[in-house]
């Protein structure tokens, strides 16, 4: 009896997990059908940390990404709403605060980069507020 083949099963198995693990990771801001990339784009999202809503998640995620996400929102606070797009070099997000109606627009620098610019503060008009409040109020229930 060998302990080879024991060892050898042993390391495989541990390598196979590993990758497993890296590859959900991975997946999760793949883009790909069924990712949160994915289902976060083009959307507009609730941010509650209370609710662990998929806007909170994504404001997370990217604030890992992009150090300077996480200035801006230490500075204004957690936003109420985020929007998140994407072209074929950069991320845009829409970051929206209710209670002083003003909104900023992010973009990400091309080129890989981990640098956000931003624009702002935009009024937000009357019907956006109503709009993002009263889904706000009605995911809150």
């Amino acid at each position: 009896m060998s302990f080879f083949p024991d060892r050898v099963g042993k390391v495989v198995a541990m390598v196979a997990a590993g990758l497993l693990a890296a590859g959900c990771a991975e997946y999760n801001e793949s883009g790909l059908p069924g990712s949160s990339a994915s289902i976060a784009r083009n959307q507009i999202m609730w941010v509650n940390e209370e609710a662990g809503t998929l806007g909170y998640r994504r404001l997370q995620r990217q604030s890992e990404n992009y150090p300077d996400l996480v200035l801006f929102v230490g500075k204004h606070g957690s936003p109420d709403f985020m929007a998140e797009t994407a072209d074929r070099s950069r991320l845009y997000f829409i970051l929206y605060y209710l209670e002083k109606r003003r909104a900023f627009a992010c973009r990400t620098l091309a080129g890989g980069e981990r640098s956000v610019e931003f624009s702002g503060p935009y009024p937000i008009t009357d019907k956006e507020y109503e709009t993002l409040d009263g889904f706000r109020k009605r995911e809150g229930r």
